[in-house]
């Protein structure tokens, strides 16, 4: 049976409102959860070193920095070896342009969330870094017209962000 973390109401709190804002600062945090600013610390260093809070992360404009398309690119794999996929895993990871990268169950092994400037420098990723790669039986990208965070563990996130 798998170990789970118990997390009182004021812990579930205090993680809703990272992810809707990891930058508010302790004071405001331990305001809007009720606990003094020195318990509001010492629960969210409790919360990071336990490893449920595993960082904060900047919402990024991708079109800002010359990056708006972006796509999900659904890749199989010719063997389920260990050490291949592993190999593959590190590898995907460190090219430029890569958010994110899934390792799925089902017909495709991963998914892969990528940004581009444009369709030819997306083209050029798939062909020289996923369709050739050695590891890689089939790969199927499909373009992401919009990208929208969902309301969050506990329902109480902005779903306009």
């Amino acid at each position: 049976m798998p170990n789970f973390l118990q997390l009182d109401p004021v812990d579930q709190a205090i993680l809703e409102i990272l992810s809707d804002d990891a930058r508010i600062a302790n004071n405001a945090l331990a305001e809007r959860v009720g606990v003094a600013p020195s318990t509001c610390l010492a629960r969210v260093r409790a919360l990071r070193e336990s490893g449920v809070l595993r960082g904060f992360h900047a919402e990024i404009d991708l079109g800002a920095l010359g990056r708006p398309l972006q796509a999900m690119i659904s890749i199989r794999l010719t063997v389920h070896a260990r050490a291949q996929i592993e190999d593959f895993t590190r590898a995907v990871r460190e090219l430029p342009g890569v958010l994110s990268v899934f390792h799925m169950t089902g017909v495709n092994d991963y998914l892969v969330w990528v940004a581009a400037a444009d369709m030819n420098e997306l083209r050029e990723f798939v062909v020289d870094h996923l369709a050739t790669h050695p590891a890689v039986a089939h790969a199927e990208t499909s373009l992401i017209y919009e990208h929208s965070r969902g309301p969050g563990l506990w329902g109480a996130a902005d779903p306009a962000h």
